[in-house]
């Protein structure tokens, strides 16, 4: 056997071991689950008994913006025409939000958390000074008086009335932005305090929520179940909440916003608890994206969370009392937030009915600044990109008792509105790219083993090929040999012998055919020299 026969037959038999083996193991998935059992064991918080460090303390820097509505035209409003506001900010502040307090429980399958927030100015990104810009806005302790009063008598609406003007106390206010968010020493709730020191004589948007948590949290590690990864257990000791009116409003669904089980599928629902809301919230696939040379996929919550009743009978559980339901685009929560009628939306009342987008001049609402979204590394579940926007409004209308209010529409007034985000840093997303190509390499080696066996194939193939090209040209050449040799012995001169004359042969041999007589040279020259 030739060297190049042997080439040909260990190739064939290599390529044949290679599509074969590639070929069972893309059929099997046995790559592809391993990293996938991988990942499901790794990404719980109790790895190697240590606590996940990017989950305590979160890498990529939060930033707060804050937007206010600054009112231009109180008079017109109080005089029965339409609000007018313009938009002003942002404000920005970096938040540092570390998990403290952190306690295992039940064998290391739960987690105790707290996770107080610290807020501090970012000048740079911001559009003013808070500690010098004015705001003029609704007075919200004065809202929350009237609203609490609303359901005593007439008389005694009355009486407060009169006393708040002699305070010279008005529906709106004039404030600095840093007044409104971080708080100041209202003088009605001072007169109030010193009747019921129960009520704090301060107000503020943001009062006492610098350094603080919105409460002790009970997280699930998915040491028993990966699609359980943080999931939250309890909140401040409840399972459910109790102020909606309806068990499945009451539950507190999926993860605080934070972090998701690994392998995420475009075809699911993610849940977040959003204590700032009262309530938890899903959001759906909308497309993929990328970030920073990651792949991602974008969540968002889609029109039916916050949609009317009448076209989603899910919600109806949020109209409390029962049956007391704003329409679509608007959610009620001073439920479960003691004083003024507060509501919650998505900023300039986007995806929200147009009859609160209109009652007020100065709204232009639209997806790409007011959308709510989460950008996921689907194989981790780790969010690389998160945009938060909730818009915070109160509700303005006629009370009895209170002759300011007399000749106002009921408008659901907005007050301001925060854009919550974060983008994965640098350094992190290096890490993390590096980490998904490893992945990718180790789960897609079976088609590299089935693309070396169609290489080799190619190679194989190619050798047959000159193979025979190389045995046909021997065989033409044998076969040219062959032909010239053959056309040389038909071309041979032969010379005579005899020195007798041609007819005396003749005669002799009469009884043959006539020949030249017999052949003793290939050439005329080489007879005659004979």
């Amino acid at each position: 056997m030739t060297r190049r026969s042997c080439a040909i037959y260990a190739t064939g038999i290599v390529c044949a071991h290679l599509l074969i083996v590639g070929i069972a193991l893309v059929v099997a998935q046995v790559f592809q689950t391993m990293i996938n059992s991988r990942l499901k064991k790794e990404i719980t918080l109790t790895e190697k008994s240590q606590v996940f460090e990017g989950w305590k303390n979160p890498p990529p820097p939060v930033y707060m913006e804050y937007y206010f509505f600054n009112v231009t035209n109180p008079e017109v409003f109080l005089a029965g025409g339409k609000a007018k506001v313009e938009q002003i900010g942002p404000y920005t502040y970096r938040e540092y939000r570390p998990r403290e307090n952190v306690t295992w429980l039940e064998n290391g399958t739960k987690l105790f958390a707290l996770n107080p927030k610290s807020f501090v100015f970012v000048r740079e990104k911001s559009c003013g000074d808070p500690e010098v810009d004015l705001l003029r806005t609704v007075n919200i302790p004065f809202v929350a008086v009237m609203n609490e009063l609303n359901s005593y008598s007439f008389v005694l609406r009355t009486f407060v009335s009169i006393w708040m003007n002699s305070l010279g106390i008005e529906i709106f206010m004039t404030k600095t932005v840093h007044e409104v968010l971080w708080g100041f020493k209202d003088p009605l709730l001072s007169k109030i305090h010193n009747m019921k020191p129960e009520v704090d004589d301060h107000f503020g948007l943001m009062w006492k929520k610098n350094g603080t948590h919105e409460g002790e949290f009970v997280f699930y590690t998915g040491e028993q179940n990966y699609m359980d990864y943080g999931k939250i257990d309890t909140w401040n000791g409840m399972r459910e909440m109790t102020w909606w009116s309806s068990n499945q409003s009451n539950m507190i669904n999926g993860t605080d916003g934070a972090v998701f089980h690994p392998l995420i599928s475009r075809n699911e629902l993610l849940y977040i608890f959003a204590a700032d809301l009262c309530r938890s919230i899903h959001l759906g696939y909308v497309k993929d994206v990328e970030v920073k040379g990651i792949q991602a996929y974008r969540f968002a919550p889609p029109a039916d969370v916050l949609q009317s009743p009448k076209d989603n009978p899910a919600n109806e559980g949020y109209c409390v009392p029962a049956g007391d339901c704003l329409g679509t685009g608007v959610l009620k929560v001073s439920v479960c937030r003691e004083g003024a009628p507060i509501v919650v939306s998505f900023p300039h009342f986007y995806q929200a009915e147009a009859k609160y987008i209109n009652a007020v001049e100065g709204l232009n609402p639209n997806k790409e600044e007011h959308e709510t979204y989460l950008d996921l590394q689907p194989t981790t579940g780790v969010p690389i990109r998160a945009c938060k926007r909730a818009q915070l409004n109160i509700i303005l209308k006629r009370v009895q008792g209170f002759p300011k209010t007399r000749n106002i529409n009921e408008t659901i007034f907005p007050i301001m509105f925060v854009n919550e985000t974060a983008t994965i840093d640098d350094e992190s997303a290096s890490q993390m790219r590096t980490m998904l190509l490893i992945v990718t390499l180790v789960s897609n080696f079976p088609l590299l083993i089935v693309g070396m066996g169609v290489i080799l194939l190619l190679v194989l193939v190619i050798l047959i090929c000159r193979n025979r090209q190389k045995k046909n040209e021997v065989n033409r050449i044998d076969f040219t040999e062959a032909f010239s040799f053959t056309t040389a012995k038909d071309d041979t001169a032969y010379t005579q012998v005899s020195d007798k004359p041609e007819e005396a042969t003749e005669t002799t041999h009469s009884s043959q055919p006539l020949r030249n007589g017999s052949y003793i040279a290939m050439s005329p020259v080489e007879a005659q020299k004979c």
